[in-house]
């Protein structure tokens, strides 16, 4: 029930938020906030079964059954049991993943999980590049197309096209080997460092996420683009989808883990809320 509560109250904050935020583009009766009848819930998640696309050297997902039958006493009754890397299908790479001494999952402020957001989509620069790299020209070109900066405190979405390929793991990862010798064959769209320290300098993003299995690029080394976020404490939320269903403005997202002591990741349902009059 405290779960259930807890819930709850983010979806009031969130509610409260959209009106302030669209205020001027929807006259609300006696101020209320709008509700879910007004909102448009989008799924940016992938679920979990032994299809999930995990890092080629990560421990996949398994499900076991313990029960699903009827009792001796007149009711039904389903369990499992599961296990899982922390860093597969649809997951958050909290700091600690790439730096050290910084937060780890359950220490992420919700603050940094929850709030408005903006998408950034380069599908078709992205199409047919598997190796695309999302520059600051890429940044730039949506700022100059909105008329505004990436909004200070906003969530960074990344549309690389590439989640089309889900859960293929020769098209999505660029090889459906396994092991150390697969890690040479990755092929997929990240964010480039330069881009990610420009964002660093120059705007104030509290997380961001992409639709392909890492924000570098398959054929990265040193995980560049990581070290630049996690180092600053920005969580990245990685193999999203549904991307194009999203606006490029005007919505807010809710990222909530698996909360890990001591995680470096975690499995993450994210989900996006788009007001009905911003889609239309």
């Amino acid at each position: 029930m405290k779960f259930l509560y807890r819930f709850y109250f983010v979806f009031v904050i969130l509610l409260t938020t959209f009106s302030c935020q669209h205020k001027e583009s929807q006259v609300q009766k006696h101020n209320e906030p709008l509700s879910l009848d007004d909102l448009e819930l989008i799924d940016l998640s992938h679920s979990y079964s032994r299809e999930t696309v995990y890092w080629v050297t990560a421990k996949e997902f398994k499900l076991d059954t313990v029960a699903y039958a009827k009792t001796d006493k007149g009711f039904f009754y389903a369990a499992n049991n599961f296990e899982t890397a922390e860093h597969g299908g649809t997951h958050i790479d909290a700091p600690i993943h790439f730096a050290e001494g910084k937060q780890t999952v359950d220490e992420i402020p919700l603050k940094r999980l929850i709030g408005k957001a903006v998408k950034i989509d380069v599908s078709e620069k992205a199409n047919g590049n598997v190796d695309y790299l999302i520059s600051v020209e890429d940044l730039i070109a949506w700022e100059t197309k909105h008329k505004q900066e990436i909004p200070e405190e906003s969530i960074l979405l990344l549309e690389s096209g590439h989640s089309k390929f889900y859960p293929n793991k020769l098209d999505y990862l660029g090889t459906d080997e396994r092991g150390e010798e697969a890690i040479s064959k990755l092929h997929f769209p990240g964010l480039d460092p330069e881009a990610a320290e420009w964002l660093i300098n120059n705007r104030k993003i509290k997380s961001i996420g992409i639709d392909t299995p890492s924000i570098d690029y398959g054929q990265s080394e040193y995980f560049k683009t990581h070290v630049i976020l996690l180092r600053e404490n920005i969580p990245v939320f990685e193999n999203l989808t549904n991307l194009s269903k999203l606006p490029e403005s005007g919505f807010s997202l809710m990222a909530l883990p698996m909360k890990i002591k001591g995680g470096s990741g975690a499995p993450l349902r994210i989900v996006a809320l788009v007001p009905n009059n911003v889609l239309n």
